[in-house]
């Protein structure tokens, strides 16, 4: 028998589906989407809820997370991180090997987070592990453990127990990425010494111009050299360099194992308009110059980035050195998981950008990148019933009530944004309901070992 608790019916004037809006009725059935239905459609005995007008699309994968738990969950924490998720429509996320405590970088550390984030889950949540010098013995033991893709630096993390590795780091360890078909995520800049003196560690420029766009561009040379050379998947993570896409693009015409993403504040801010003494613009590589900035912008409305992510890295504002303003000594990581999808809404609007390219590059695209796509990253028959209901044309205030976030210092505060996130369903229920959250602890935890798996839409887990 079925239990109707489970079953439920979603009516929308504008589903987006197979890349395109049309008005349809969802049909979920014990966490899954059972049956899509053109038009609208009622049934005896099943709860029917109409949304109208608002959008109903899969929900919000974020394949770039920093929860720092367990060891640094002051800084932020699964609970925290995961109902922000929730509440912004991200159904799922991916959380980096740092900067917990332990990093993980061996299936002990792996095993504490988690073990850290059970009763804790409000959204689904994956996890990757990382490589440092160290390590490259205990690759292989993360990968069939269960990560769903390996993370390094090619620059100083920020956290002294996640040193930076060398090419020939990768190189040891290319062999088994390629052999489980596994991403190697790169932090790409390479530090040298060609930067001016700093004078003033308040002074925004001075910061910016400390992190120069050739540190990106050098890494990413490295980078392009060992998926060359190795035939293996790599990914660049959070490219602010426009001066990197041409090498990328150039690249990634060769091969279908290159990706790159960037992120919501790299496309959202601009160097011009940082004040100084204000840190919590702070992140690495660093937000850039308007120029570039329109750059990204073309190369995104021109299909060069194959999914966007937050990279939210929040920390306590003694850490970020809110009061002494010090860009050279404050944590490096914007907070905005939350509020990924208004904030792209909001600019996206004025440069052309459409939903239906939008759109993708929060779900489909994401969910292909870690193998997920027969399971997520759609609104599809047999996929998991992972939705995010929304207006896009909302507008409001991003007000310190509103931030689920550990820690309510964002570049976001008192912004007004459009694109508001009314209801999230994940696994089939509805955690948020009307902006507010309703059901708690409703997440699963993913492995990628598990989800290699799935068959017929129904994963071992």
């Amino acid at each position: 028998m079925r239990n109707k608790m489970n079953e439920i019916l979603i009516h929308s004037k504008r589903c987006f589906i197979n890349h395109q809006f049309i008005e349809a009725t969802i049909h979920i059935l014990n966490r899954k989407i059972f049956k899509i239905y053109v038009g609208e459609k009622k049934m005896d005995g099943i709860s029917f809820s109409d949304y109208g007008n608002l959008i109903v699309m899969p929900g919000i994968i974020d394949a770039h997370v920093h929860i720092n738990e367990p060891g640094r969950e002051d800084w932020e924490g699964f609970d925290t991180a995961t109902k922000a998720a929730a509440i912004g429509g991200v159904t799922t996320l991916i959380e980096m090997p740092l900067n917990a405590s332990p990093v993980t970088t061996n299936v002990d550390a792996f095993i504490l987070k988690q073990n850290a984030s059970r009763d804790k889950l409000h959204v689904n949540c994956g996890f990757y592990g990382g490589i440092i010098p160290t390590n490259t013995d205990d690759i292989e033991e993360l990968i069939k453990s269960g990560v769903f893709g390996i993370k390094g630096f090619l620059t100083h993390s920020g956290i002294d127990e996640f040193p930076n590795v060398s090419q020939e780091n990768l190189e040891k360890i290319a062999p088994i990425l390629k052999k489980y078909d596994i991403p190697l995520l790169l932090h790409c800049e390479l530090t040298d010494v060609e930067v001016p003196e700093v004078k003033n560690q308040k002074n925004y420029q001075e910061y910016l111009h400390s992190r120069p766009q050739h540190w990106e561009t050098n890494a990413i040379e490295l980078a392009l050299n060992v998926q060359e050379k190795h035939d293996i998947k790599v990914h660049i993570v959070h490219l602010s360099a426009s001066e990197g896409i041409e090498r990328i693009n150039k690249r990634k015409s060769l091969t279908d194992k290159l990706t790159v993403e960037t992120c919501p504040h790299y496309l959202y801010f601009n160097a011009e308009e940082i004040p100084d003494a204000s840190p919590i613009y702070k992140c690495a590589p660093p937000i850039r110059e308007q120029k570039n900035n329109d750059l990204l912008w073309e190369s995104l409305l021109n299909d060069g980035f194959n999914f966007l992510s937050s990279d939210h890295s929040p920390a306590p504002p003694k850490r970020k050195q809110l009061e002494s303003g010090d860009f050279f000594k404050a944590w490096g990581g914007i907070a905005g998981l939350q509020f990924t999808l208004p904030i792209l809404w909001t600019e996206g609007k004025k440069r052309g950008l459409e939903l239906e390219k939008l759109i993708p590059l929060l779900t489909e695209n994401p969910a292909k990148f870690l193998g997920l796509e027969n399971q997520k990253g759609k609104l599809q028959e047999g996929f998991d019933a992972d939705i995010t209901i929304w207006n896009d044309s909302q507008e409001f205030e991003i007000v310190e009530d509103s931030i689920y976030h550990k820690h309510k210092a964002t570049p976001y505060l008192n912004e007004v944004v459009v694109g508001k996130v009314i209801h999230t369903f994940v696994n089939g229920v509805q955690v948020v309901e009307n902006s507010e959250l309703k059901n708690l602890r409703k997440g699963e935890l993913l492995l990628k070992t598990n989800c290699l798996s799935h068959e017929s839409g129904n994963p071992k887990r």
